[in-house]
């Protein structure tokens, strides 16, 4: 006997697409695997074949910030919002045709348009995120949470300038902006860490609940990370300047102290816990990796850049991604150890890009190669739990 086909009642219906989480999880993770993998055969020439608008490096500068972190925090805040407000999640058709923008603006890379047209593909997807959230935040007066619209908000033009940059041939602009884009994505993510890091470690250790850590914290990190993607926007850190140095200082220094605080023992025992909080360590070499540039004390300012998007937004992204689905899927909150190896590999990943490639030009294949298989193990393991439905 035949089975039914699929109606579009159904498709809307699928447990996949209940909430962003899945969706976009699932999208991210698989896109974070093959976007590297191409970015690496192609710089090993091992990828022969005409090159997208802009050339590969345009291609891989856009991509990374604005295709694979952004979908991420997509999935995030589409299913942290309604939490916080008490308002329904984005699901079925809304939500299938938000993920197909974000699609179609990944593959009109592969498409033989003109430049218009591939910025006409891409610029939506921000703005409707931004206006899928503060539909609801604006609803619930939720002013707490306004400065995530204005991040998105930011990352939208800054998306705007790479593209015009790229279209226009000009490297420069899309450097500035695309750096400028990634210290905002670290700027949000440093704001949404202070909330769930902390309320994590208390939940997975069982220790009382703490009275609310001050907000002054999170509010210096993100006007710094503001003030860090301005520079960058300007072009302030094109070559090392002394008095630019304690900003990134400033910025170290808060990480670490937030880190003091965090600590607990028991963290080292619980994989979704240590793994969290070594990513955000990342966060402190980052920050101080510039002061230290700056400071002319250390020669390559891209290995501060890679410290940040390897070790810290691509670690923490595996880590939240890896707890966030079991929490919101009803799993017990104990990953496979295929998933324990892959926070261990991303861990490497950031080692090698950052410690490995100034003296060999394998650490970038290596990094690269211990990226994908991380992100191979968590599609592996959690694409049948945010295809399912909730336990």
């Amino acid at each position: 006997m035949r089975k039914p086909a699929l109606t579009k009642f159904a498709i809307a219906a699928a447990p996949v697409f209940s909430l962003g989480f899945r969706a976009f999880f699932l999208a991210g993770a698989g896109f974070a695997v093959l976007a590297v993998a191409i970015w690496a055969l192609w710089l090993y020439g091992r990828l022969p074949g005409a090159q997208p608008i802009g050339g590969m490096l345009a291609w891989h500068r856009h991509e990374m910030p604005f295709g694979f972190a952004m979908a991420i925090i997509a999935g995030f805040l589409l299913t942290a919002v309604p939490n916080w407000t008490g308002r329904p999640g984005l699901s079925g058709w809304p939500l299938i045709g938000l993920v197909l923008v974000w699609l179609l603006a990944r593959l009109a890379w592969l498409l033989p348009i003109n430049p218009t047209l591939l910025i006409a593909l891409q610029l939506p997807f921000l703005p409707l995120l931004a206006w899928c959230l503060g539909r609801d935040l604006v609803g619930a007066v939720k002013r707490d949470n306004y400065p995530i619209l204005l991040m998105i908000t930011l990352l939208a033009g800054c998306q705007m300038m790479t593209l015009w940059g790229i279209a226009t041939d000009d490297t420069a602009l899309q450097r500035h902006c695309v750096l400028a884009a990634l210290w905002l994505v670290a700027a949000m993510m440093s704001m949404i860490g202070g909330r769930v890091i902390p309320f994590f470690i208390q939940r997975g250790l069982n220790r009382p609940a703490v009275t609310p850590a001050s907000p002054l914290p999170t509010k210096v990190l993100l006007m710094g990370g503001l003030l860090a993607a301005l520079s960058f926007t300007v072009g302030l850190n094109d070559t090392p300047k002394r008095w630019l140095a304690l900003l990134y200082l400033v910025l170290g220094a808060v990480h670490l102290l937030r880190l003091w605080r965090w600590h607990d023992r028991g963290i080292w025992r619980v994989p979704l816990l240590w793994s969290l909080y070594l990513a955000y360590a990342w966060l402190v070499v980052a920050t101080l990796a510039m002061a230290l540039w700056h400071a002319g004390w250390m020669p390559q300012q891209s290995l501060a850049t890679h410290a940040l998007a390897v070790g810290g937004i691509g670690g923490l992204i595996l880590a939240m991604i890896a707890r966030g689905s079991l929490g919101h899927t009803g799993r017990l909150l104990q990953p496979s150890k295929a998933v324990v190896l892959g926070f261990v590999l991303m861990v490497f990943a950031g080692l090698c890009r950052v410690l490995l490639v100034p003296f060999s030009g394998a650490g970038l294949g290596l990094s690269a190669l211990l990226w994908c298989t991380a992100f191979g193990l968590f599609l592996t393991r959690y694409t049948g739990i945010l295809l399912k439905p909730r336990v």
